[in-house]
């Protein structure tokens, strides 16, 4: 008996295994193929020679904690307790999951907003949670009177995530007023608020969860250095919670990773000091800019991509085949991997409109927008 009867493989893997067999650009799994700072690398090959490779402390190295404290009152103001309100995770998928698993219990309800990251719900279930699916407005922004009208005396938490994924839309200050009033309304309610893609964003500056002095004894806030450093392999995130909260997450952290790869935690830790994360948005951007640029003359629809490095395209004048069939023949016929929006949705809602990722190096972006402006 399976405890996730409908799930079954990631539409990423789908994409990026047809990408494979038919010698496509893989536009589609959102991960970088350019190299990594050659700085990091140097540190990795440091560490990996010093007396770093037994169990770290579970909650993260030491050192990196008080650099990730460091980072987020640089960037958003805001001082946290290293030994008390950050955890290092094995990624931000991790992170993600165990929040869910310690704070979800049968009957609980989690509102999600789709289309929306595709693990959210599984851990949902496997928590014993019930996901409650929201849609997005068609602009990909909130739409907070569905929101306040999904609450029940059942509602335990609210995903949200910004920049979003898979849009590229961050919000405007007027989302976050309506969150903030609505949760404080509702008390009960816990805030997990994915934000992996924090310092990827163009010209408007997100507005973070790490701002909200009112709701910070209830929000959860997910990072990852995958997303910010390029080295999504490396599988390294982290999270932030009031001292309360991580009580529990930690509980759950131990008796699932218990810690993470200890020579990567040394490296980031020297690593961080040493990097303004505030000019990774001009470096993306110009990835998007460039992109934008080359599609221009295509028949693709490009919609507003405010952060993440993800471009979503309207095909609605181009093909009458669904999402899922036209990426399908995007990759076999056009040799462009893309991924198609319906399947961040609940209901599969299906708009005609997929999904580019643009974080690949120049040659990669001309040579596939060469082949997107052929159709």
């Amino acid at each position: 008996m399976s405890k996730l009867p409908a799930v079954g493989t990631t539409i990423f893997t789908v994409m990026s295994k047809l990408a494979a067999e038919h010698s496509a650009y893989n536009l589609s799994q959102g991960f970088p193929n350019f190299p990594v700072d050659e700085l990091l690398l140097q540190l990795v090959e440091e560490k990996t020679r010093e007396n770093i490779h037994q169990y770290m402390p579970m909650a993260g190295f030491p050192p990196l904690l008080i650099e990730i404290a460091a980072l987020i009152e640089r960037e958003y103001g805001r001082r946290v307790v290293p030994e008390n309100e950050l955890l290092v995770t094995a990624g931000a998928t991790q992170g993600l999951f165990t929040s869910i698993m310690a704070f979800i219990e049968r009957g609980d309800e989690v509102l999600i907003l789709d289309p929306s990251y595709d693990s959210y719900a599984p851990a949902v279930i496997l928590a014993g949670g019930t996901p409650i699916h929201i849609p997005l407005k068609s602009d990909f922004l909130p739409d907070w009177d569905r929101v306040a009208q999904a609450i029940t005396s059942q509602t335990r938490m609210l995903i949200t995530n910004n920049p979003h994924n898979p849009s590229g839309r961050v919000w405007e200050e007027s989302d976050m007023d309506s969150l903030r009033d609505l949760l404080l309304r509702h008390d009960q309610i816990l805030w997990l608020s994915d934000e992996v893609y924090e310092f990827i964003t163009f010209g408007q500056k997100h507005y973070s969860a790490h701002q909200e002095d009112a709701l910070s004894e209830r929000s959860i806030v997910i990072s990852s250095f995958g997303k910010t450093f390029h080295i999504t392999g490396w599988k390294i995130g982290y999270v932030v919670a009031s001292a309360a909260l991580m009580q529990e997450i930690k509980k759950v952290h131990q008796f699932n990773v218990f810690c993470v790869n200890s020579p990567a935690q040394a490296a980031l830790s020297a690593y961080l000091p040493m990097k303004d994360v505030s000019t990774l948005g001009d470096f993306y951007q110009e990835k998007r800019d460039l992109f934008q640029r080359l599609l221009l003359p295509s028949r693709f629809e490009l919609l507003p991509c405010e952060g993440t490095y993800f471009q979503t395209a309207s095909y609605r004048e181009i093909s009458e085949l669904n999402d899922v069939e036209f990426c399908r023949e995007l990759t076999i016929k056009h040799k462009v991997a893309a991924i198609p929006i319906s399947v961040f949705n609940a209901d599969k809602k299906d708009d005609k409109i997929i999904r580019f990722c643009f974080a690949k190096d120049d040659e990669t972006l001309i040579q596939a927008t060469q082949q997107l402006c052929t159709i």
